[in-house]
């Protein structure tokens, strides 16, 4: 063996000693990264965006936990935490007011009117009555009923991809001021979440059957994100009067801004569907146009 080798012992040893050295200094710059900076040097808490759910009760994240006087966790376990302080809030619908009586008309409309069907959809008029909508461009409301929308989901589908607007006319067609609260909110709630269900969003609009309203149906209506319509003028065609009754009750009451009724289920409904015929394109010639209201 020459001078300037070392024995293999020696080597082996000096080897592990030098291997030992460099784990405990990994480990010293590995405890000193996620240790807790000095005071006032530490990242700053970002504040929880305004309207965050929860508000001046708490925030969620790391912050809220230390000004409820909790202790701050590990600084490992901080740093991994998700920054729920930066998350966006939740989408909710926004809820319109409670109002006191239902939208009759509508108002800086120009020469424009409302066409509005009740009681649907029924396959026996409700294709009819699209028909005629589609050959003349026109937009119109359709106030649907969930039973009859739960039997009938294609032509819900239909009245929707023809680009008119559903509103919700409850389930089943009662007489709400007899109702129960809860009953009135199983009857609209009901339909819209069928409505939602079957189309991917929920109306806008709601409609008291027989025209009906109280208190407890214009606070379960706004918390279900829904605005009261009415109407300005009734064609009462559900009494089947005779098509030409209905179209000269409707050229007679035309006027900027006036809601119309009509129906197209409920009964036999072809009274409304040959009027419709008639009167649209007697309303266009007019310089009438048929619009929707807007939320």
């Amino acid at each position: 063996m020459k001078k300037d080798q070392m024995p293999t012992g020696r080597r082996a040893v000096l080897r592990l000693a030098a291997a030992l050295g460099a784990t405990a200094t990994v480990g010293v710059l590995t405890a000193d990264r996620f240790a807790p900076a000095p005071s006032g040097r530490g990242p700053a808490t970002a504040p929880a965006p305004t309207g965050a759910p929860g508000g001046s009760g708490g925030a969620a994240g790391p912050a809220a936990g230390r000004r409820a006087g909790a202790a701050r966790p590990p600084a490992s376990a901080y740093r991994l935490q998700p920054m729920t302080a930066y998350a966006p809030p939740a989408f909710h619908r926004a809820v319109p007011p409670v109002r006191r009586r239902p939208f009759l008309s509508l108002e800086g409309v120009g020469r424009s009117m409302v066409l509005t069907f009740d009681d649907g959809p029924d396959p026996r008029h409700t294709p009819a009555i699209l028909d005629t909508l589609r050959r003349h461009d026109c937009r119109a409301m359709f106030f649907v009923c969930g039973e009859m929308a739960a039997a009938h989901p294609d032509l819900l589908r239909r009245i929707a991809e023809d680009g008119h607007v559903v509103g919700n006319h409850s389930w089943s067609h009662p007489l709400v001021p007899k109702l129960r609260p809860s009953r009135i909110r199983a009857e609209l709630g009901s339909t819209s979440d069928l409505v939602e269900q079957v189309l991917g969003t929920a109306p806008l609009w709601y409609r008291a059957p027989y025209g009906a309203w109280n208190r407890h149906s214009f606070e379960i209506g706004a918390e279900l994100g829904m605005e009261p319509l009415a109407w300005t003028l009734d064609t009462l065609d559900w009494k089947e009067p005779g098509s030409g009754t209905i179209v000269r009750r409707v050229l007679d009451g035309a006027a900027p801004g006036v809601v119309v009724l009509s129906h197209d289920a409920g009964g036999d409904r072809s009274q409304s569907v040959s009027a419709l015929r008639r009167y649209l394109p007697a309303l266009l010639d007019a310089g009438y146009s048929i619009t929707l209201p807007r939320r």
